[in-house]
């Protein structure tokens, strides 16, 4: 079980050589507990008791199930530096390369970690869409933001042949620099927080569809969506000559500046929305297109997934490292429901087959019992 393979890899915090339980034993624990609708060191604690005799089919557990306190404390003490290296290696033998592939970054904060004055913990995902996998995670310093996080995340990715996409806030010139470094294509969202680039782009979109784009090269695509009695019409609009923008030196590898006007019809009512976007991708429209989309699933299928059929928002737990090493747990979980290719089931309905079924959960995690 390359699951296992990789949670061996994780240092015991733990000091000395009286633990009775072991690190990797107890973390394949919390991960079929999680798998199984556990949502807290109590649950998980909770169903080890109740699934014991399945458990020991594949590991040995000879001291039984760790008690919740143990749980918690194991998490509260585990680097979760070290423990989110261990997923990532998982993923990355899972998923190989990234080439052509659209890997969205973006934040998401844990509201039930909140503890007194201290902010609750924010971290900042890196996903496939095309996967549906995520491919790690750090958390944001508790007194900074998602800014200082991205480059960290981006460090640890191989971003190579990607097309790497960040809303407005990783809108910065040492993002779009460090991914073109790293060889990758950024798509970066333009807004208020690059006023004078956003101005400059506005004002050159408003003149060229004023003057039905005479003289100016550009590509175009569009797409329509009906469903439920909304119509919903996409256009993207992206040009490759730049010799208009005046930062276009600013931003290392630069190559199409885009505009998306987003048109929702229901009923009587009409409202549209204009996006802007710069890329070092030579990709056509259609890939643009494509592309800006995918990046949205990190808000409609992660964030979701987590809050509704995980519990991510719910859950309390607070203290030293353990928030951020369970979410690292969850996102261990959600990959193997992703990962599972039985047809026609929903995460949610995947979650609870796990909860009923021991031999769906074994098969979710290739698990094979011990001889």
């Amino acid at each position: 079980m390359a699951l296992v393979s990789c949670l061996q890899g994780v240092p015991d915090p733990r000091s000395g050589n009286r633990t009775q339980y072991d690190l990797t034993e107890m973390l394949v624990v919390a991960v079929c507990a999680l798998l199984s609708g556990a949502e807290s060191v109590t649950e998980i604690a909770q169903w080890g008791q109740a699934k014991l005799l399945w458990l020991r089919e594949f590991i040995d557990l000879p001291h039984g199930i760790p008690s919740h306190d143990t749980f918690g404390r194991v998490l509260r003490l585990l680097d979760p530096q070290q423990f989110e290296q261990s997923f990532r290696t998982w993923v990355g033998q899972v998923v190989g390369k990234l080439e052509q592939t659209v890997v969205a970054l973006d934040g998401k904060t844990l509201r039930g970690s909140r503890d007194g004055e201290s902010r609750a913990l924010h971290m900042v995902s890196a996903y496939a869409s095309a996967y549906g996998l995520t491919l790690g995670a750090v958390a944001v310093d508790r007194k900074s933001n998602e800014i200082t996080a991205l480059p960290e995340l981006l460090a640890v990715l191989d971003v190579r042949g990607a097309i790497v996409s960040v809303d407005a806030m990783g809108c910065q010139q040492a993002i779009a620099r460090q991914v073109h470094d790293q060889g990758g294509d950024y798509l970066l969202g333009i807004k208020a927080n690059q006023p004078g680039l956003l101005e400059e782009v506005e004002y050159f979109f408003r003149v060229a569809r004023a003057e039905n784009w005479h003289a100016v090269p550009y590509g175009y695509h569009e797409t329509v969506e009906k469903d439920h009695g909304r119509i919903e019409t996409r256009r993207l609009w992206c040009v490759s000559t730049l010799a208009w923008l005046a930062q276009r030196t600013n931003w290392q590898g630069l190559r199409q500046i885009i505009m998306v006007e987003s048109q929702r019809c229901i009923g009587a009512k009409t409202s549209t929305e204009l996006r802007y976007y710069l890329s070092s991708s030579s990709g056509s429209p259609e890939r643009l297109a494509q592309a800006i989309r995918s990046h949205w699933t990190i808000e409609s299928q992660l964030h979701w997934s987590l809050d509704v059929t995980l519990g991510e928002d719910a859950c309390q737990v607070r203290k030293d490292n353990a928030a951020m090493n369970l979410a690292i747990l969850r996102r261990f979980v959600l990959n193997l429901l992703k990962l599972d290719p039985t047809p026609k089931l929903s995460v949610r309905a995947k979650l609870k087959q796990a909860a009923w079924d021991d031999d769906f959960r074994r098969d979710v995690l290739g698990m094979r019992r011990a001889s």
